[in-house]
């Protein structure tokens, strides 16, 4: 997929801006942000890694990794450059199926914070591959929102579905495992909910009132 459209970005003050130099301050900042977490993501996948049981987890874990950095690396290509990276944008595809087991069943001990590094387990790395990916997703689209550079719009907003799919992974591995249970409300609230709301009336567009921009 290409992004590039032909740009003539001017500043007030120095003239043309060269593509590599086509970002605004808040694009500079949170991009830089996106970039950071990444590495922090990946790193913390690098240490989880030596620590997995499951072959399963492992394989989650190995897919998702690589995936993130060539993803990181498109992303840095368009940031430095400016332009279309080399390689396209790509979706994630996860191996898990959809489906999720609800309700809740006794548990063991409660949860609390680990007192030695020998307590880490697959539950445990499964829950800390989980909350790295989420983090990623505000920070992604806020710096999508700022951007002022096309390119790099585009490429932060493609990742975001990524970011979706990886958690949406994960938490289907831990459901499946019983390390994630998933509550329901009672069906006759359910439906209250859904039945709560109504679809709008949309009007037909009249000949000749195209908005102007």
């Amino acid at each position: 997929m290409e992004f590039q459209q032909p740009q003539n970005h001017q500043n007030v003050e120095t003239g043309v801006v060269p593509p590599q130099m086509n970002h605004g301050g808040h694009e500079m900042f949170d991009v830089h942000e996106v970039l950071s977490g990444a590495i922090n993501t990946m790193n913390t996948y690098t240490m989880l890694s030596e620590h997995v049981q499951d072959p399963e987890l492992r394989d989650i874990l190995q897919r998702q990794k690589q995936f993130m950095a060539d993803e990181y690396n498109i992303t840095l290509e368009c940031f430095q450059t400016g332009q279309d990276p080399a390689k396209p944008t790509q979706s994630y595809k996860m191996k898990q199926g959809n489906d999720f087991t609800y309700g809740m069943q006794p548990t063991g001990q409660p949860q609390k914070p680990m007192q030695s590094a020998t307590e880490i387990n697959d539950e445990i790395i499964a829950q800390s591959m989980l909350n790295a990916v989420k983090s990623g997703a505000p920070v992604k689209t806020a710096a999508a929102m700022e951007a002022t550079n096309p390119v790099v719009r585009r490429v932060l907003a493609d990742s975001l579905p990524n970011c979706i799919e990886m958690a949406y992974e994960i938490s289907l591995y831990q459901n499946k495992h019983g390390y994630y249970q998933v509550p329901q409300l009672a069906q006759q609230d359910m439906q209250q909910m859904q039945n709560g709301y109504a679809p709008a009336t949309v009007q037909p567009q009249m000949p000749g009132n195209n908005p102007t921009h």
